[in-house]
């Protein structure tokens, strides 16, 4: 057994049934049914989608009856566009939320200057590169959400990301190297480091101390060989197929799961791919998906 059902839980997120940046992607998919479908499909939690319901007790109260926790939901700072406070008290109340629900987790992503919910801006081309301002501005946030999340017992993690100002190997090391180790942490992504031409072992073994969350997205890499030739943006891509569940792309898995397994990873591993519900059953995938995961971890 590569990885130990006591230390690691497997969770799916809802992109793969509604899509929250193309709501046309699934539009016809309930709630009800996309949970059901989790458990239905033998995952033990999930993140949150557009969906779910706002009121904290009630999507508790649907995921208990359901065997399923919430592990993570994704938070967007808004550091490089909006009044640097307003990102604070925003995260004070994702946080507290999230801690009612159960999640020791928060994945974030700068999103101030992102280009990947542009349609019409090519994704490989376009991204943002923060300036020295922005990047102290953005280092001093995380920092801030970082102790912010530690006084819940909670981890605040990086989501890098296509389309931000955290992409690049450079630019993962550069705002790892400008938080605090002890408060700031990574959430580690395959399929975004794989669509960025970037080996994603390494950075794992890089970071794997602080590794809290992991999110298992696979890739095709015909789809992502069109999306260069063809200077697609990020939603078109997704659209085109470009990301799918582990065990269907191109990516091999087996490497992380081992890193993860030989430092005692203790956590979530999630599967999150967003594709067209209509081409890509969410049920079935989340099926192959799991069927995928336990074959080769054990899990």
């Amino acid at each position: 057994m590569m990885l130990n059902p006591e230390r690691v839980k497997l969770g799916i997120a809802p992109i793969g049934w509604t899509n929250d940046d193309m709501p046309d992607l699934g539009a016809e998919n309930t709630f009800e049914q996309c949970v059901s479908e989790m458990a239905l499909a033998g995952y033990k939690g999930c993140e949150i989608g557009n969906k779910y319901p706002q009121d904290p007790a009630v999507l508790k109260q649907k995921l208990d009856v359901r065997g399923l926790q919430i592990c993570n939901a994704w938070f967007s700072s808004l550091l490089t566009s909006t009044p640097y406070q307003e990102t604070i008290d925003a995260f004070i109340k994702h946080r507290d939320k999230l801690h009612f629900l159960g999640a020791r987790v928060i994945g974030v992503s700068e999103q101030g200057n992102s280009i990947q919910g542009k349609l019409d801006v090519p994704i490989l081309e376009n991204k943002p590169v923060y300036s020295e301002a922005q990047w102290e501005t953005v280092a001093r946030g995380f920092n801030e959400m970082g102790q912010l999340a530690r006084e819940k017992d909670m981890f605040f993690t990086i989501h890098h990301h296509m389309g931000t100002g955290v992409q690049t190997i450079e630019e993962i090391d550069r705002i790892m190297e400008m938080t605090d180790p002890e408060t700031v942490f990574l959430l580690f992504d395959t399929g975004h480091l794989s669509f960025a031409d970037i080996d994603p072992i390494p950075i794992l073994k890089k970071y794997i101390k602080r590794v809290k969350h992991v999110h298992l997205k696979d890739i095709r890499k015909d789809v992502h060989d069109q999306v260069k030739a063809q200077n697609m943006s990020f939603l078109d891509a997704v659209r085109a197929g470009v990301f799918t569940v582990p065990g269907d792309g191109d990516f091999d898995f087996k490497p992380v799961f081992e890193i993860l397994s030989d430092v005692y990873y203790e956590g979530w591993v999630v599967v999150e791919a967003e594709q067209d519900p209509a081409k890509a059953n969410p049920f079935e995938y989340a099926v192959k998906a799991r069927k995928y995961i336990r074959e080769t971890t054990g899990l």
